[in-house]
């Protein structure tokens, strides 16, 4: 099995965040494809998401060049309980299944 989205996405994220100890991805295949799953510090939850879910969405299109021969992927960031980012509009949608 070939987890290079799982290692670049882990290596991208804590390049990113203030806490990279607390980064967690769960790689899962299934017949609808791969399911990455991103867990993060509370604290660095809005620096994934970015304001409008910009960063949430530049990560998923590094991930679909990494991934273009292979299955098709998904991605879904868990928001931690205490995540300290504003609730509401675009954001929250940007947390949900990112389809790759």
């Amino acid at each position: 099995m070939d987890a290079r989205d799982q290692q670049f996405l882990e290596f991208l994220v804590k390049s990113i965040v203030d806490h990279p100890e607390d980064v967690k991805v769960d790689r899962k295949v299934d017949e609808m494809g791969v399911l990455l799953t991103l867990k993060v510090n509370p604290l660095d939850m809005g620096q994934i998401v970015g304001k409008k879910g910009s960063t949430a969405q530049a990560i998923r299109s590094l991930l679909r060049i990494v991934a273009s021969k292979q299955r098709p992927r998904h991605l879904k960031i868990i928001e931690p309980e205490g995540s300290t980012r504003g609730k509401g509009g675009y954001v929250d949608r940007a947390v949900e299944d990112l389809n790759l």
